[in-house]
């Protein structure tokens, strides 16, 4: 892969999230509600934002598309939200598809994979698994991913041609290789990088997996190229450009970076590489997995 010129062509933002506490019900959202979170303090993101903020805060990146994902919208009402996303997308032309909130150990997981599928932009679903916050938990309790009930909900979404968007650390993802047969580090200390990458190596030999190169911040620290480029390229390493895709997940990253500092920060890593190799990168590969443009 010899020196080209920064990428300036078309992006597919793989992960991001519209939302409006004023008038939905998200949790986590409310006045007053400070969960346990990667970044801290997030009281900066608790407030409306839209296809408009997400255009003005993109502007200068050629963003084609986007891919919504779920944003911890209540779990009594999962097709609320996705019926919210689809009025956005109808009215102001983003997003471009969904990935819809399903909780797969529910009673009700079938019906509501089956009304999820039933949107027209829904092209995967996300139920974060839970399980060890800490590599020296793992073997003390397991994640979702390893519970049954929650594999067969995981199951039925081959019935309807549906992805499922994993979010979990890599201190979980041997699990995940099982379940295989959008995941990036936390912790930065050598230890942490190098079993890090131990186990996204085993989960990238999996044939049938794809990986967002995506909210990498770190809490009180400034999103910047010297502290990314090596796990970027890792990833690229591991997976290869058929098979990752960048994404911004705006608002919430906003905590770190700026998305001018995302984005021209993702296009100087990804410099070096081919033009082939920059196109799936920041758009081919999305736009193949989340069919963004049907």
């Amino acid at each position: 892969m010899s020196g080209n010129a920064l990428w300036n062509g078309s992006i597919v933002d793989a992960h991001q999230h519209f939302w409006d506490p004023t008038l939905n019900n998200h949790p986590w959202l409310q006045p007053g509600v400070l969960i346990p979170f990667r970044y801290g303090d997030y009281s900066a993101i608790k407030r409306r934002y839209l296809p408009e903020d997400y255009l003005a805060d993109a502007n200068g990146h050629a963003v084609r598309e986007t891919v919504y994902v779920e944003t911890g919208w209540d779990p009594a009402t999962p097709t609320e939200e996705t019926r919210y996303a689809t009025g956005l997308a109808e009215r102001k032309g983003l997003p471009s598809a969904i990935v819809a909130q399903a909780w797969l150990d529910r009673d009700d997981v079938s019906s509501v994979i089956a009304l999820q599928a039933a949107f027209p932009l829904v092209r995967s679903v996300r139920h974060k698994p839970g399980g060890p916050v800490t590599p020296d938990a793992v073997g003390q309790q397991q994640t979702l991913i390893s519970n049954e009930t929650w594999r067969r909900g995981y199951a039925l979404l081959e019935r309807y041609g549906l992805h499922f968007d994993l979010q979990t650390p890599w201190w979980n993802l041997d699990e995940a290789v099982r379940l295989a047969r959008d995941f990036l580090p936390s912790d930065r200390s050598s230890e942490g990088l190098s079993g890090w990458r131990r186990a996204m190596a085993r989960f990238a030999a999996e044939p049938n997996v794809r990986v967002k190169i995506s909210g990498l911040g770190q809490r009180d620290r400034p999103w910047s190229v010297s502290e990314n480029r090596w796990v970027v390229e890792e990833i690229i390493a591991m997976f290869g450009p058929d098979r990752a895709m960048f994404a911004s997940n705006f608002p919430v990253d906003s905590l770190c970076g700026s998305f001018d500092t995302i984005y021209s920060g993702f296009k100087e890593i990804a410099a070096h590489y081919s033009h082939a190799s920059q196109e799936s990168l920041f758009c081919k590969t999305a736009r193949d997995v989340y069919r963004t443009r049907e």
